[in-house]
């Protein structure tokens, strides 16, 4: 039986649908989401997109903020009160249960789903019925060939929100493009998704942006392909804004791989990285308790400081 026909069969049978991305949503996770959302109401599935995050990148909340009560959104602590022995849960954006919105949860629910697009490992939950997609762009590529597997009828705005996931994860279909990533493109596109809205979600902050060129002129190359910027210490970084640095610094001649290291204003330092696909950045920054695959990843590092992560890195690459 083909994957996409057990997923149907699964979703038809349920009671209703629980729907969760990973901790500190970006366009792609959220899109993802409201994507199955989709699909579910196609299926005449009461849903629910699960968000515990209480901070946004500026994207998502833009799009949060044009949602407005169009979706049924829920803490991860008010399951109890939707709960049936006949819901399922739908993953989407990662594999791994402690980059969850929340991993206490995963006990209630028989049958879970996952819908991603990062690497598979050991930590990958187990028990469950899966579309991993290396090859795919993004997690919004996998849910969009879903939609129009069943034929689902999306309206511009979801179709827009998707998009928009497609277009992040690509940067502008720059990296990990394909043709199958274009022609989910396409598919939004005849479905209505407004490509200068897009444009809006992904608009940035002028002082973020002097902020990152900062950090880039301080970036050091390794081995002669690998760039690597360590922010200053005085500094806290959105994760997104460390994300998009690490974008840049891939696109100067000769690098392969970029990392990027940080205060987050969310705790911790991150580590953001690129690759143009030659180098797994997923396999680096699952040593630091992240993830990812070979062409974008990221962690959060606890319990050290940035020159202790900075030289920890160092080792690894060389």
């Amino acid at each position: 039986m083909k994957i996409e026909t057990k997923i149907k069969r699964k979703i038809k049978f349920s009671k209703n649908i629980f729907i969760m991305a990973h901790k500190n949503l970006d366009l792609d996770a959220l899109g993802a989401c409201i994507g199955v959302s989709a699909i579910s109401n196609h299926f005449h599935k009461k849903n629910y997109i699960i968000i515990d995050d209480e901070k946004h990148e500026l994207g998502v909340e833009k799009v949060l903020k044009e949602i407005g009560n169009n979706y049924h959104i829920i803490k991860s602590s008010h399951i109890p009160d939707y709960y049936s022995k006949r819901s399922i849960l739908i993953i989407v954006d990662t594999n791994k249960a402690q980059l969850l919105q929340s991993d206490k949860i995963l006990h209630y629910f028989k049958n879970i789903i996952i819908l991603d697009h990062h690497q598979e490992t050991d930590q990958t939950i187990s028990n469950t019925d899966r579309i991993i997609d290396e090859e795919a762009s993004s997690a919004c590529e996998i849910v969009t060939n879903l939609i129009e597997h069943y034929h689902v009828k999306l309206d511009k705005t979801p179709a827009t929100f998707i998009l928009a996931g497609i277009v992040l994860d690509t940067n502008n279909f720059i990296v990990k493009t394909t043709t199958k990533t274009y022609q989910a493109a396409y598919y939004l596109a005849e479905q209505g998704a407004i490509p200068r809205k897009v444009q809006y979600f992904l608009k940035q902050d002028i002082k973020d942006y002097i902020i990152r060129q900062k950090v880039i002129t301080e970036a050091k190359v390794i081995n002669n392909k690998y760039a690597v910027s360590v922010a200053s210490d005085k500094i806290k970084y959105k994760r997104e804004e460390l994300a998009k640095i690490a974008d840049t610094l891939l696109q100067f001649n000769n690098i392969e791989a970029s990392f990027v290291l940080g205060n987050r204003t969310d705790g911790g330092i991150g580590l953001s990285a690129r690759s143009e696909g030659n180098i797994n950045v997923g396999e680096i920054a699952e040593n630091f308790g992240g993830g990812g695959d070979n062409h974008d990843a990221a962690a959060q590092i606890k319990n050290m400081t940035l020159l202790e992560a900075f030289e920890e890195l160092k080792k690894l690459l060389k």
